[in-house]
Formats: structure tokens, C-alpha cells, sequence
């Protein structure tokens, strides 16, 4: 039997020898992208604008500069006649972020319930004078009735039950739908901003609010149906506008309690703004429980909790209802 003989080896090849070198030992790598330059990326980031909750692009709202030599009060009411929308929450914390921005503000608490009072702090109960006083009484005025509500640059008119008389009582007076607006008109030179809390119906007290003012803000919870009832107010709305106060406008629908992670309240915000378009505010509020912390606090989320999202929604409309108004 012949000897088993193995097949020859390859040569055996050295390999390069690195001792000495400083040149790294290549290998491999796997294809990388392109590197973008920092002002490419600046460049490609303000080219795609953020699409803000109410799905638009969202604009950068600049900061209100101060106010320069005497204005006349711009007089904006509250209004809903739907309740639980945020109508108060909203008068006390837009207020406290105006007068964070130099404004002088006037907070009317113009609902029987006393809400806006309460919720900066007073008792109902313990008022000596109010806004019903004022509407009532001839030889009472403004500065007998307004009092501090604890924020700096920012005034009360307060409230209580007392109020739901002067709806009835009202009804037998010469021109009775401009009764606010007489009374308010020596308070129009001594502030930038009157805010005037509406309560939750479409009856007298409303259509004073309405008739004494320049501008109406529609505080809207996105729900079903608080977007139901909005037709009837802007019906109203267009009644006094023909009938009563020429210069009164819509100057805005504000979306409140809003969860983006609901598909509800992002079909409500859609539906929204298809029906009345760019009269919807691009800022919106959203759900927080430091509201109702604050109102517990009695004071405006922008003191109580400052660095909150909530505080910092108010701001941010503050800064967007400036940009609507002629002169803020």
C-alpha cells in the first residue's frame, strides 16, 4: 500500500510588519451618512415650522413692549354660554399675564355666582360693595366699589348672589342694555385692559357685557357639546353687533381643557377650525391640575405655579391677543 501523502501548504506569507510605524492598521467601516453642517441644519430646521395643537404652523408671538403715554381701555369680554369652559380661569390668568407685560388691568367680575372673586381670594359674603352696587346706585362709583386682587397692576370688580337681582331689576330701566357700559366708562382712561366675566346664559347681563365692549373672547372646552353651542353665541354676538355696539368683534376662540392624546379633542380642535378658521387662537390650554390648585390658592396660576406649562399657556396668550389688538 504506497504512503499517504498530504498535499503541499500554501506559502506562508509574512505579514507587513507595523513595528515602528505609526500608521493605523486599516479596516472596514461601514458607509456613514453625510456629515450636515450646523447652519445647514439651522437652515433645514426654520424651513419646516412646527405644527402647533390646533394644526397649523405655529407662529412665534413676540413680547409686548410697554406702553407708551395714555390709552383708552381695551374692554373684552369673557363669554360662553355654556359652563364649566374655563371662562373664569381664563379672565383671572390672561389678566395676571398682562400685567406681568406692563399692562394695567381690569378684572369685572360680571357673574352672580362671584367665581372670578373667589377665585382671587375674597368671600362672597364679607363684600360690602359690588359690582351690583354699581350698577344700582347712581352715587356710587368705580373707586368705591374696585378693589386689589393681589396681583401687581391688576384690579377687581367683585361680585356675589347679590348680582342675579339687577337682571330683573334691569328690565325697567331707559336703556338698560348699556347700564355697564356707562359705569365702566370713567374706568377706561385709568386702565389698558378691562376683562369682563360673563355668565353662563345669553340673558341681560350678557348683552351688557357685550354692549360695553370693544372685543369677545370665546373660551371653548374641546368637547362635543361645547362646539355644539358656539352657532347660538355667534348669533348673538351679530345681534348686538347690528343692534346695540357697531364696533364689538370676535377676537378669538380659545381652545381650553385640551388633551392632544385624545382623538375626541383633536377632531373638536379640527372641526373647530374649519368653522371659524383663523379667529381660532394658535395657543391652547391644556388639561392641568395646577388650576385647580390655584384656585384653591386663590390666586392666578402665573404666581402660584410659574413654571408651569399652564402659566406659561396663559403668557403665550397674552403675547397672541396682543398681536390682534389695534393698540395693547
Amino acid at each position: 500500500m504506497p504512503p499517504l501523502v498530504s498535499p503541499p501548504l500554501p506559502p506562508v506569507v509574512d505579514a507587513p510588519s507595523t513595528a515602528g510605524s505609526t500608521e493605523p492598521i486599516p479596516f472596514p467601516r461601514a458607509q456613514e451618512p453625510p456629515v450636515t453642517s450646523l447652519p445647514q441644519a439651522a437652515a433645514a430646521s426654520a424651513a419646516e415650522p412646527t405644527i402647533g395643537p390646533t394644526g397649523r404652523p405655529l407662529p412665534q408671538f413676540p413680547v409686548p413692549g410697554p406702553v407708551s403715554g395714555p390709552t383708552r381701555a381695551r374692554v373684552v369680554s369673557m363669554c360662553n354660554q355654556k359652563g364649566g369652559v374655563g371662562k373664569t380661569t381664563t379672565t383671572i390668568n390672561l389678566g395676571a399675564s398682562l400685567a406681568e407685560y406692563g399692562r394695567k388691568v381690569l378684572l369685572v367680575d360680571f357673574d352672580p355666582q362671584g367665581s372670578l372673586s373667589v377665585g382671587l381670594g375674597l368671600n362672597p359674603h364679607e363684600m360690602d360693595l359690588t359690582i351690583y352696587n354699581l350698577l344700582m346706585q347712581r352715587d356710587i362709583s368705580v373707586e368705591d366699589v374696585v378693589v386689589p386682587s393681589g396681583v401687581p397692576g391688576m384690579d377687581l370688580l367683585p361680585s356675589n348672589i347679590d348680582l342675579s337681582a339687577a337682571e330683573v331689576q334691569l328690565v325697567h330701566e331707559v336703556a338698560r342694555e348699556q347700564t355697564l357700559q356707562r359705569v365702566l366708562a370713567p374706568a377706561l382712561d385709568q386702565y389698558d385692559v378691562i376683562l369682563i366675566d360673563c355668565q353662563p346664559s345669553l340673558g341681560l347681563l350678557t348683552v351688557n357685557a357685550l354692549t360695553a365692549s370693544d372685543g369677545v373672547i370665546v373660551p371653548l372646552e374641546c368637547e362635543y357639546f361645547a362646539l355644539r353651542g358656539v352657532a347660538l353665541l355667534k348669533t348673538t354676538i351679530d345681534k348686538v353687533r347690528e343692534r346695540l355696539n357697531p364696533k364689538l368683534e370676535v377676537d378669538g376662540i380659545l381652545g381650553t381643557m385640551f388633551d392632544g392624546r385624545t382623538l375626541h379633542s383633536r377632531e373638536v380642535m379640527e372641526r373647530l377650525v374649519q368653522a371659524w378658521g383663523d379667529k381660532v387662537f394658535h395657543t391652547v390650554i391644556r388639561r392641568t391640575v395646577k388650576f385647580s390648585d390655584a384656585t384653591v390658592a386663590g390666586e392666578p396660576i402665573t404666581s402660584y405655579a410659574s413654571a408651569s406649562t399652564g402659566a406659561g399657556h396663559y403668557r403665550e396668550l397674552a403675547r397672541e391677543v396682543t398681536t390682534r389688538w389695534p393698540a395693547a
